[in-house]
């Protein structure tokens, strides 16, 4: 394993990590609710009396960040390694793993840490091993992948 020294960015990720943290305590602190996507955008399929509005406010803000960034900043060249059906069949994994799990990595892994949850202690691990064992699959043990 190599580490590619000019992408590496500590601070970047720090101040991210702290902006993220920051904004999900004083979400948690001002509305009582957790900062997590798929409990967020559910709850846009599946709406409540008085609870369509932040959400609406929340999703606009997901989508509103990148292309604020891409603006001001540019966007860095991505590249992804796999086709459409794999990255449509990968999200539909993610989104039935996140039903089972009653959360996502935002949700357990930001939130439910920090609350000390049970159910997030045991979720982030679980799923980070999953990762894992699916990257190492798919780089190693299939004969599709090219890496």
């Amino acid at each position: 394993m190599t580490i590619d020294w000019v992408s590496f960015t500590p601070w970047a990720a720090l101040s991210g990590g702290l902006l993220i943290g920051s904004a999900a305590a004083v979400f948690l602190l001002f509305n009582g609710r957790i900062a997590g996507i798929s409990g967020v955008i559910g709850g846009l399929l599946k709406p409540s009396a008085g609870g369509i509005g932040w959400r609406i406010a929340f999703a606009a803000g997901l989508l509103a960040a990148p292309l604020l960034y891409r603006a001001s900043v540019g966007m860095p060249d991505i590249r992804i390694d796999a086709g459409t059906p794999l990255l449509i069949a990968a999200g539909l994994i993610v989104g039935i793993g996140t039903r089972y799990g009653s959360g996502c990595t935002s949700g357990h892994g930001v939130c439910g840490l920090s609350r000390l949850s049970t159910r997030s202690m045991v979720a982030v691990p679980v799923f980070m091993m999953a990762g894992f064992a699916t990257v190492y699959v798919v780089r190693h043990l299939l004969p599709l992948s090219g890496a």
